[in-house]
């Protein structure tokens, strides 16, 4: 049995019950939640969600959206999508975190290195602090990369850290741990 997927965004004002919501919903039409992100930011909620399901669920799933939209005050897109491809299954997914203090352009630095060498971003997070004593405004950033199989790690871990050195961030390239 072939299954098919359907990405689905919300975001809207935070209130409990809503990931409960959206799963009773998924389930109802005979779909599950095949991968998933979720947050606060500020006082929003927001989502991103992977359904799996045969395509008659998935049509019952998308059916039920616009209620659910109405009943939490969410602003719900979809999209229909397929469960990867073979190009994934030759790229190394790797980790990275980057610490330094908070000045704008980081994620569009690191960004531009990555691309520029053909790996992709698959997943980022961001947030912003204050160090311990000082009170200085930090910026971490957390990536998983996917890198070509055919890349020199060495050679890229080395590029990275000089890369960080300049900018004055502290690093971390490491494969995923599954």
């Amino acid at each position: 049995m072939n299954n098919d997927y359907l990405v689905i965004s919300a975001i809207g004002e935070d209130q409990v019950g809503i990931i409960s919501e959206l799963a009773q919903t998924t389930a109802d039409a005979g779909c599950h939640i095949a991968d998933s992100r979720m947050t606060v930011l500020g006082g929003d909620f927001a989502i991103i969600m992977l359904a799996e399901g045969r395509w008659n669920e998935l049509a019952k799933l998308e059916a039920s959206l616009p209620h659910l939209e109405r009943k939490l005050g969410l602003t719900i897109t979809t999209r229909r999508t397929n469960g990867g491809s073979e190009l994934q299954t030759r790229l190394l997914p790797y980790s990275v975190e980057v610490v330094g203090m908070d000045e704008p352009g980081i994620v569009q630095e690191l960004t531009d290195f990555v691309a520029g060498r053909e790996i992709n971003v698959r997943e980022m997070a961001t947030t912003r602090s204050k160090a311990a004593y000082t009170g200085t405004p930090l910026f971490c950033v957390q990536l998983t990369l996917d890198i070509p199989a055919d890349t020199s790690i060495a050679r890229l871990r080395e590029e990275f850290m000089e890369f960080c050195d300049h900018l004055n961030l502290d690093a971390n390239l490491e494969p995923l741990k599954s």
